[in-house]
């Protein structure tokens, strides 16, 4: 693991465009991420741990983290992916509680750590901050709604949540279609809540009727409203 402080943000420019600092002052994103400290990680490495203490917000500059906990089995339940440009660590920077989940890398990744009285100092400076934030944990919250209502569908309902949920956090427009990461299929097994031989079948299902193409590092998903409309 290799540390680097970021005395100025322009040490890595990529997080000036990260989606939470949409249209903040350069001036004011500058000032907040002067303590700044990124961190490079390999695969499967923990970051943090549920009860840790939140001293940090992180943001991922680049590769794929997970967000797990434990259901009362004690399986590992897999809440969220979270890849380049966006944040996590925050509910513990905000509500000063133990974290409430794990935080595990899913390939190579970089990571920004942020303090987090300077994350709340941005927050109660720029009122713009506190809007992008208040977007991000609704659209989580809409998210883990849309997946708990669905949690009686068909697999292939919801499988192909699953995919749109990664579509709508993660995808990239490419030349024919959206592109997600082609996570391993226990990540998808974990997300969904099936066992991993049915992620499997219905994956192979959904690209011979072409609603996805599958490659080593991505899934293409041509049609995103095709792909919702098989959704039960």
């Amino acid at each position: 693991m290799e540390d680097r402080y970021s005395l100025q943000a322009t040490s890595n420019p990529w997080i000036m465009t990260a989606p939470f600092f949409e249209g903040l002052p350069e001036a004011a994103i500058e000032i907040a991420l002067t303590h700044l400290v990124t961190r490079t990680h390999p695969a499967n490495q923990v970051i943090l741990l549920e009860n840790d203490w939140g001293g940090s917000v992180y943001f991922v500059l680049e590769g794929w983290v997970k967000i797990r906990t434990y259901n009362m089995e004690g399986k590992e339940v897999t809440l969220n992916i979270i890849g380049k440009g966006e944040l996590f660590g925050e509910m513990a920077a905000l509500d000063e509680v133990p974290r409430s989940t794990d935080v595990i890398t899913l390939a190579p990744t970089m990571i920004g750590s942020l303090p987090s009285q300077d994350f709340v100092k941005l927050l109660y400076t720029e009122a713009l901050a506190g809007l992008r934030l208040s977007q991000l944990m609704a659209r989580r919250l809409r998210q883990v709604n849309r997946r708990l209502r669905l949690r009686e569908s068909d697999s292939q309902s919801r499988v192909a949540d699953t995919l749109l949920f990664l579509a709508e956090g993660q995808g990239k427009k490419g030349q024919t279609g959206t592109e997600i990461p082609n996570l391993p299929h226990r990540e998808l097994s974990s997300l969904s809540g099936l066992a991993r031989e049915t992620v499997t079948r219905v994956l192979t299902r959904l690209e011979k009727k072409g609603l996805i193409t599958r490659y080593p590092d991505t899934i293409c998903i041509p049609d995103l409203s095709a792909l919702e409309k098989t959704i039960i």
